[in-house]
């Protein structure tokens, strides 16, 4: 009996620190790949910064910088073309078919809450008339917080042109950020609604 819960001891041991090293994984190792793509990502947006406007982006090519002041100075990520597994492992996605920056319609941004650099971690703490910053290649987008919520993963209505409302045209340009809620969960999305405040052209 005492070699046997020995060895159940011992398993028990082994088996924390396995879990130990996965979650250290999740929290860490993620982070470090995602880093890496966003430099890359970084880099395209860069390289094509003098290029005129784009009304198509190929699947995990830079869309634009995004960058939220609220959440500190140094908040900045490249937004990628797509919202598949692969795509938001490299940072936030922007989902095909919905609006580009500054196009009247409904700009949708998804992005992980808890791994792969965690971008939209902290979006929860966004507040009513907030700045959310879009630097695409062609100029500035600043836009405005108005309101957010949280949705069952099945509400596919947040990404309509005027979200919430699929029936009816858009006239204005606005951005929707969504996200795992709650954390360590994708039970249910929290989603942060904008409107376009301001545009700043590129110097030519």
């Amino acid at each position: 009996m005492r070699a046997l819960l020995r060895t159940f001891g011992e398993l028990s041991i082994t088996g924390g620190l396995v879990m130990l090293l996965f979650c250290a994984y999740l929290l860490w190792g993620t982070s470090a790949y995602t880093q890496r793509q966003q430099a890359l990502l970084q880099s395209q947006l860069h390289e094509e910064q003098d290029a005129r406007k784009i009304d198509k982006i190929r699947l995990g090519r830079a869309v634009a910088l995004l960058r939220i002041p609220r959440l500190g100075r140094d908040y900045h990520y490249a937004v990628v073309e797509g919202v598949d597994e692969e795509h938001l492992k490299q940072g936030p996605g922007h989902y095909p078919g919905t609006a580009l920056p500054g196009q009247v319609g409904n700009f949708v941004v998804s992005g992980h809450r808890t791994t792969y650099g965690a971008p939209f971690n902290r979006i929860d703490e966004l507040e009513r008339d907030d700045e959310i910053v879009v630097e695409a290649r062609e100029a500035r987008y600043t836009y405005r917080v108005t309101s957010q919520q949280v949705v069952e993963p099945t509400d596919v209505d947040v990404v309509a042109p005027v979200p919430g409302k699929p029936d009816i045209s858009a006239i204005r340009p606005m951005i929707t950020l969504s996200t795992c809620h709650p954390e360590y969960s994708a039970a249910q999305r929290l989603i942060v609604y904008g409107v376009l405040k301001e545009t700043e052209l590129r110097k030519v």
